[in-house]
């Protein structure tokens, strides 16, 4: 089972997309050199850190509404 599990997740931000998002950002974030607040990842990939920080509160997912 992937942890966390995208059902956790898609409580923390608006849509599976807006998690895509925020994921991909953060972890070319942090492969750019960021580093992590979390102190022991589960996950060594940049990905995975990205998205157990967006689970945990460490990273702040915004919502700009509906904009069309």
């Amino acid at each position: 089972m992937l942890y966390p599990s995208i059902d956790e997740m898609v409580k923390k931000v608006d849509s599976k997309y807006s998690l895509v998002v925020a994921a991909s950002r953060r972890a070319r974030m942090l492969r750019n050199g960021d580093k992590s607040e979390l102190r022991s990842p589960k996950s060594r990939k940049f990905v995975g850190v990205a998205l157990e920080e967006i689970f945990h509160d460490i990273v702040q997912v915004e919502s700009n509404g509906d904009k069309q």
